[in-house]
């Protein structure tokens, strides 16, 4: 756990895909590049755009490997909607059996968010994005008053210096077994992050269960839950729609969704690794 790794980048395979250039940035997420905040922002807003925030983060020592933003329902609000950036440490201190600690950086100009700062964590067999939630381990938000540039890359060092408490709480769940009433359970809560009203799923909490690779077949609670995430916010599964129509669930694309489930489905593995 205490050798570094080069994370250059240059022949590890997409775990440790080429890191984004501004350009790509930019086309995933134009919203980083915003010249102005959105005129609905009050004058108590203090607007400096995301990417002078990411350069300074940059020249911290992290390195940008994702990016996108929402789409906006509104027009003239696509270059200020909710974007996230996920960045990993250059050189990497923790090594993990098949993940990769990242840095979740989220904002927008619209002022509907302030800057976010989440663990998160990049699994490299199925090339999930899983996020941490607040309760387990720290999260950081800073307001959109004055020049929060150093303050946001402060707080990302700090939550750094986290990745060893997450690697830790990943090996608990790789020895904790669940028997198979404890799985059925677990696909019941996360089910219910997504469908509130059961009936309403047009689902069985069993299909978040399924296997969708070799890697990930067994008992314990790391690929359980790795199985339940990639099932619930991937989508793909068979469900009956309120009409009896059969479909299939969508992919979780709006980024406050998919923080908020697994920011709650990583509360409930964590309870399980308590009970």
């Amino acid at each position: 756990m205490n050798a570094v790794t080069d994370l250059s980048f240059a022949s590890r395979g997409y775990a440790f895909q080429e890191a984004l250039s501004l350009d790509a940035i930019r086309r995933t997420a134009p919203a980083v590049f915003a010249q102005a905040a959105h005129e609905c922002t009050t004058a108590r807003y203090t607007f400096i755009p995301t990417e002078r925030v990411l350069l300074g983060l940059m020249g911290a020592g992290f390195v940008p490997v994702q990016a996108n933003q929402t789409k906006s329902r509104h027009t003239g609000r696509e270059h200020h909607a909710r974007h996230v950036v996920r960045l990993r440490r250059r050189f990497e201190t923790i090594q993990l059996k098949d993940s990769v600690p990242e840095i979740v950086f989220l904002n927008s100009h619209d002022g509907t968010s302030a800057y976010q700062l989440r663990l998160g964590l990049f699994r490299a067999v199925c090339t999930n994005g899983l996020i941490v939630s607040r309760a387990a381990l720290p999260a950081f938000y800073v307001a959109h008053r004055g020049d929060i540039v150093e303050e946001v890359v402060a707080a990302a060092l700090r939550l750094s210096e986290q990745f060893e408490a997450l690697a830790a709480s990943i090996d608990r769940m790789e020895q904790r077994v669940l028997e198979s009433a404890e799985q059925i359970r677990f696909a019941e809560r996360a089910l219910a992050l997504r469908y509130p009203e059961p009936a309403c799923s047009g689902m069985q909490s069993s299909q978040l269960l399924l296997c969708r690779r070799e890697q990930d077949d067994g008992a314990d609670l790391w690929r359980v839950y790795n199985r339940v995430q990639e099932n619930l916010l991937r989508g793909g599964l068979s469900r009956r729609s309120a009409t009896g129509r059969l479909t299939r669930t969508r992919c979780i694309t709006s980024i406050r969704e998919d923080v908020r489930i697994n920011g709650a489905l990583w509360d409930a593995a964590t309870e399980l690794l308590a009970a």
